[in-house]
């Protein structure tokens, strides 16, 4: 694989469903040892469902010679990405970034996340948004060089978990 310029981004088509769930599993699959006992099999398979629903604004994806090797999936809200209205976070908000091992290092995550920014600008957004958790190191690691920063105030605890809420101000988006 080359640079990002080999990278073509696109929304994702109905008949690229079954990649897509392939993808996610794969994508996260190296976490599996790391969650609770018997997490796996119910994220997994929250994984698989993702790839069929509607609530996204929209599902991307990121081919590399006709094969998808990235997806994510931009959502208008937290009640649309989470159920949580509560969360009071109307802008948009990524969820399910994900790359094949293979793919990795090679820009496509960074490549995904500049068109969830785009697309959030034509919205008028004033900030695009996301979670996670201290397992996905390296995920935090690129969001935090491409300017997204901590919001703890929109955190979430599922069990013994808390998931980490990022934010990037959209007008201070330098990735583009």
């Amino acid at each position: 694989m080359g640079g990002s310029s080999q990278i073509r981004v696109r929304v994702a088509a109905p008949g690229d469903r079954e990649a897509i769930q392939k993808l996610l599993v794969e994508a996260y699959e190296e976490y599996e040892h790391l969650l609770p006992e018997g997490r796996w099999e119910e994220y997994r398979e929250e994984l698989r469902e993702s790839a069929a629903d509607d609530r996204p604004l929209a599902r991307i994806v990121a081919e590399y010679d006709g094969e998808i090797v990235g997806a994510v999936q931009l959502y208008m809200s937290a009640k649309e990405a989470y159920g949580l209205p509560e969360l009071q976070i109307d802008t948009p908000i990524i969820r399910y970034l994900s790359v094949l091992p293979k793919a990795r290092g090679k820009g496509v995550a960074t490549e995904l996340i500049k068109e969830s920014v785009r697309r959030s600008r034509k919205l008028g957004a004033s900030a695009l948004h996301l979670h996670t958790t201290d397992i996905m190191a390296s995920a935090i690691s690129l969001y935090e060089r491409l300017g997204f920063e901590r919001a703890p105030e929109k955190d979430i605890q599922s069990g013994p978990t808390l998931v980490k809420s990022y934010r990037l101000p959209i007008k201070e988006a330098s990735i583009l």
